[in-house]
């Protein structure tokens, strides 16, 4: 594709500032830049001359329906469609989208989790406009950005608390730069760039495997014998048939306006990746939870299919999301930005330390924003961040805290100049720090990268977290600074405690390490193992505090939330337990049985023939058959006791959780462990799923 072609494809189908300029009134636009800038309220009028320009581009552009694009509490996505066509008295029809309809639309509100906050019967909710994210036309359909709330009231989707949120951190923000003399900006955006890895598979595979349709991962699978340990796949050439994948989608994102950047192949063999160029997080959460869909919609095209899931394979590298974090004013200076000379930048100093402290104090909140029931195969399984949470900030900055803690940073290190030793090569400037792959939350140059979420999970509430605990911070810093009699010596003075207090969460090393782990006990960081042990922090009592002081989930949100994803975990866990007792039952067992039938019938035809031929092989191997299918039927009966008892556990939704965790599965990895030992066994043309060198070595 020529440049001039990309430039013309590049956000074609979006609703965008230039489409706006051109089609609205001018004191329409403005209107409409005023609300999206400054968080003015929305002029119905406005609203109406919009929905007629943006229903004329839309159906330029091929649409017939439009809908209000939302994200329930599911983890996807969701949309209903009414086409822009009106009855006429004479029988006719007429297209039609009114303001009306633009800026509210009532779906059903109690057929989404709500954690107890819509009965069924209480059916009605609502969707809201959010016109800081553009329309984009898709599959011949206007698509709104919208918020879903309930009757009441309350939050029922991931993009409300995100959009207070992002309101709560600029306006704290705003205090510390007025403080500091800036008196131009008029807001303070957190920017964000979502990386997504994401494994391939031949479609054909996948039809033949109930677990990856049911449930997204492998619930059984030998080890390859060639895996990921030759590291041979991470950045190597890209196949054919994944590079036709990569540039169609690439095309179909860049026309939805989602800045496609970097692509590349990942570490374990069919696993890839994907990087936009970094956007305002609101606009970056709707860009994420396109990409996904279209990674899976496009993959199909291409006869292959896309796995989110944060472990589909088992002995190879999970998927996950590493968001890249920042806060900028709205005429453009990062605030994270360290400048040549970050010790004599005061004003980073405050923010960086601002971030340090909130992940110390909220580690618990932000571990919620990782907790899948995927995600617990990965974190910490030296592959991906421990479930630790730690800041690194390599040399330089550490070495800066350093000298606040010890009275006052005077210096700052420098990177200097990389020579590699080969005349034609040129001399490279170095950075001032290496980069830890190991480190939940690393700082990376001008951002932090959050490593810890999972591939499948919407970013929203990441970064909700991220900007509520760190909004907290700078609210804390501005009260002081407010009423200090010297601003400078207050300064040095929050730097100073913030880094006494709070330098624990500061590790450099290897995350990996079991030396790390004990460490960080000794330090009293928290090392949450899994998704249940994390949902609790949502109710803790500090967390709603929190949350309520800057609005953005209140109590009743936060206690529906904790609910959901309880039951969200229950929910997967039980679908998955089932999944496996159906494949191993009416899939493994009897290829099992077969085998051994074939192999006892092998022995009886030698014997028959009075031929005396050493049979210990095949005799050898049908008692470690059988013996090994009669410890996993063993299992599977275990397995079905087990989830069969969950029927019979008393008390809450947590108490259910655990029991799923600790009981179903723990019996879930007894019967894979015979499972995977059979697979190594049995004939290959007689076992009935397709192995993991198929699945992972033949796209």
């Amino acid at each position: 594709m020529c440049q001039n072609s990309l430039s013309e494809i590049f956000g074609s189908y979006v609703f965008n500032d230039s489409v706006m300029r051109e089609r609205l009134p001018k004191a329409t636009y403005k209107a409409l830049r005023k609300t999206i800038d400054e968080g003015l309220p929305l002029d119905p009028q406005v609203a109406e001359v919009v929905a007629s320009a943006m229903k004329d581009w839309a159906i330029e552009k091929g649409a017939t329906h439009f809908t209000h694009w939302f994200q329930p509490l599911t983890g996807i996505t969701a949309e209903k469609h009414d086409s822009f066509i009106s009855p006429t008295p004479e029988g006719r029809v007429i297209m039609e989208f009114s303001g009306k309809e633009l800026i509210k639309g009532e779906p059903d509100a109690s057929s989404f989790p709500s954690g107890g906050l819509r009965a069924t019967f209480e059916a009605r909710g609502y969707t809201a406009w959010d016109c800081t994210s553009p329309a984009f036309v898709k599959d011949n359909t206007l698509y709104i950005p919208t918020a879903f709330c309930s009757y009441t009231g309350e939050a029922l989707d991931l993009k409300t608390p995100l959009l207070r949120s992002m309101e709560a951190l600029s306006k704290q923000a705003l205090r510390i730069l007025r403080l500091f003399g800036n008196t131009t900006a008029k807001k303070v955006i957190t920017t964000v760039g979502p990386e997504q890895e994401y494994f391939l598979i031949d479609k054909k595979m996948y039809d033949k495997r109930k677990d990856l349709i049911l449930t997204g991962r492998t619930l059984f699978g030998a080890k390859s014998p060639k895996g990921q340990e030759m590291e041979d796949h991470y950045f190597a050439s890209i196949k054919e048939r994944i590079s036709a994948y990569m540039k169609e989608l690439d095309e179909e994102l860049w026309k939805l306006g989602v800045s496609a950047k970097t692509k590349h192949n990942e570490v374990a063999p069919s696993q890839h990746e994907l990087a936009p160029v970094f956007t305002t997080t609101n606009i970056a959460t709707d860009h994420n939870q396109l990409t996904m869909e279209l990674m899976k919609k496009v993959a199909l095209r291409h006869g292959l299919v896309c796995l989110l899931h944060e472990k589909p394979f088992a002995g190879v590298n999970g998927s996950g999301k590493h968001i890249n974090w920042s806060m900028s004013t709205d005429d453009g200076q990062n605030l994270l930005d360290p400048g040549h000379t970050p010790h004599e930048n005061a004003q980073f100093l405050v923010f960086l330390c601002a971030v340090i402290k909130a992940i110390d104090e909220y580690a618990d909140l932000l571990r919620v924003a990782a907790a899948t029931p995927g995600n617990d195969h990965r974190l910490g399984a030296n592959e991906a961040p421990p479930a630790i949470i730690s800041v690194f900030l390599g040399e330089q900055l550490t070495d800066i805290l350093h000298q606040i803690e010890n009275g006052g940073a005077t210096s700052s290190k420098q990177g200097g100049i990389l020579k590699i030793g080969v005349s034609t090569l040129p001399a490279l400037p170095k950075d001032t720090t290496d980069r830890n792959r190991t480190s939940p939350f690393a700082f990376t140059g001008n951002k932090f990268e959050f490593r810890m979420v999972g591939s499948s999970s919407p970013i929203a509430t990441a970064n909700y977290i991220l900007n509520t605990i760190v909004a907290e911070e700078l609210s804390q810093i501005a009260d002081r600074l407010e009423r200090a009699a010297n601003f400078d010596e207050e300064v040095q003075n929050i730097l100073e405690e913030i880094v006494k207090n709070h330098k624990r969460v500061i590790f450099n090393g290897n995350g990996y390490s079991e030396e790390w782990v004990e460490e960080a006990e000794k330090r009293g960081l928290p090392n949450i193992r899994s998704t249940v042990e994390a949902i609790p922090a949502l109710i803790a009592e500090k967390n709603v505090k929190l949350m309520e002081k800057h609005g953005v989930l209140s109590r009743v949100e936060l206690e529906a939330r904790y609910e959901i994803m309880l039951e969200h975990y229950t929910k997967t866990i039980n679908i998955e337990a089932l999944t496996m007792l159906d494949i191993a039952k009416r899939q493994i067992l009897p290829a099992v049985i077969n085998f051994t039938t074939k192999l006892a019938d092998s022995i009886n035809s030698i014997k028959a023939t009075g031929v005396n031929a050493d049979i210990s092989a095949q005799s050898d191997l049908l008692v470690e058959v059988s013996s090994l299918a009669a410890t996993f039927k063993k299992n599977i009966d275990e397995l079905e006791k087990a989830v069969n008892g969950a029927s019979d556990v008393e008390g809450d939704s947590y108490k259910l959780a655990s029991y799923y965790r600790d009981v179903v599965f723990a019996k879930m990895g007894d019967v894979r462990d015979v499972a995977d030992k059979l697979e190594t066994l049995v004939d290959k043309e007689l076992w009935p799923l397709p192995s993991y060198s198929d699945m992972l070595f033949n796209v």
